[in-house]
């Protein structure tokens, strides 16, 4: 029988622009059950919640629910905060305390190890607590799941950024003839890979691609842009700013202490500024670089109707299941087989998930390094719901000879 109690959702980790879209779910759906009394949400996640900083979600105007589907960033407010078990044993109090018999997070890997801690947790206490994890990121780095929410709209907006920013260096590459766009990433280069999308004809940007999943190598770098530029005139780079040399060590890193983050997590940055110069170093050529920032996680601008779509719908699902006695599970996306793009939500156990880490496989980097094959093409391009904004190009027609009087 399902519990009867109330309902916590909290949202953790980097905001996207999708992230309200599955809140919105948690909450539309929550708000059917007659088991479920009201829903609450825990402002910055866990860390609310360990101080009673609450928000009643039930009594909000339903309209307001209904706009945080196209709404970016995280309206609960998130966090990066890692449980302690001094915690997780507070949060069981907590929720005793308000009768919360479901919690939903939504948050990546370690979001996932919250919920798995949390779980595990109230199970010591003797205390009956369904929990279902919600996935998000934008580093697509979920195991198990076919994508995550949050991956198909930055992946559309870096797409549309960098068939721009070709645009803007094939126009004025007689004077900045390389640029480099740094995206975000760390160990796992789906973001950048994604740029692949950009491409609408053979010598569009960009023109390499490089990941943290392959050693990067100077010389080799070096001479894939001479190679470019020899044969167009300007060059078009994306670099992950998780690249990684041959002995695993990041290219640029803070090794500053406040810039690492309760999980450890090194920040990352500067690998195009690096890369800048040195290509002009070595290839005397002038390069400048791009870097978004967090921006590109969190447009709604160009946000994918099909991430938006799915990320409600992930987070409806993880309120049946929990509801089912489904728990102690996250909420995933499954890829039906065939040609054409289908999915449907399942779960996969906390701890499988917690932690993990799925790379770009071998089969979507080219055999070079310094791009994606048709493979990814096919794997990414239904995740952004639909063909980049058509640009045209004048055609080179030459003048007819004109005859000058003397």
């Amino acid at each position: 029988m399902a519990l009867k109690g109330n309902a916590v959702v909290g949202q953790s980790g980097g905001p996207t622009a999708v992230i309200n879209s599955s809140l919105a779910g948690v909450i539309e759906e929550a708000l059917e059950y007659p088991e479920i009394h009201s829903v609450y949400g825990g402002a910055h996640g866990v860390l609310g919640m360990l101080e009673e900083d609450f928000i009643d979600l039930g009594r909000q105007d339903p309209s307001v629910i209904r706009g945080l589907r196209s709404t970016p960033s995280a309206a609960l407010g998130s966090c990066r905060h890692k449980v302690s078990p001094e915690d997780c044993r507070r949060l069981v109090e907590v929720f005793r305390r308000y009768n919360i018999r479901y919690f939903f997070y939504i948050g990546g890997n370690d979001s996932a190890d919250t919920s798995n801690k949390v779980s595990r947790a109230a199970r010591e206490a003797g205390y009956d607590l369904a929990v279902v994890a919600v996935p998000k990121t934008i580093d697509n780095d979920l195991a198990v799941t076919d994508h995550s929410p949050g991956y198909g709209s930055v992946a559309r907006w870096l797409a549309t950024a960098v068939r721009d920013a070709g645009l803007d260096t094939e126009a004025i590459g007689v004077v900045d003839t390389v640029k480099i766009v740094e995206v975000m990433g760390r160990n796992a280069g789906w973001i950048t890979a994604a740029t692949a999308l950009a491409r609408d004809h053979e010598d569009a940007a960009p023109h390499l691609i490089y990941l943290p999943e392959r050693p990067f190598g100077a010389e080799r770098f070096l001479a894939d842009v001479k190679a470019v530029y020899d044969r167009l005139g300007h060059v078009v780079v994306t670099v992950c700013e998780g690249l990684r040399d041959e002995t695993g060590t990041y290219v640029t890193a803070s090794s500053r202490t406040i810039d690492t983050d309760r999980f450890g997590h090194r920040q990352l940055g500067g690998v195009g500024d690096f890369l800048c110069s040195l290509v002009a170093a070595e290839l005397k050529l002038k390069a400048r670089h791009d870097k978004p920032g967090t921006i590109q996680r969190v447009s709604a601008a160009l946000a994918s109707p099909v991430d938006l779509e799915e990320a409600y719908e992930v987070g409806r699902h993880a309120v049946r299941c929990a509801t089912e006695g489904i728990v102690d599970k996250m909420a995933i996306i499954v890829r039906r087989p065939g040609p054409r793009y289908e999915v449907e939500m399942g779960t996969v156990e906390l701890d499988v998930v917690a932690n993990a880490e799925k790379l770009v496989p071998a089969e979507f980097i080219g055999e070079s390094g310094n791009d994606v094959t048709q493979a990814f093409i096919d794997y990414a391009s239904p995740l952004i719901g639909g063909p980049l904004p058509a640009y045209t190009r004048l055609e080179r027609i030459p003048l007819e000879r004109v005859h000058v009087r003397a």
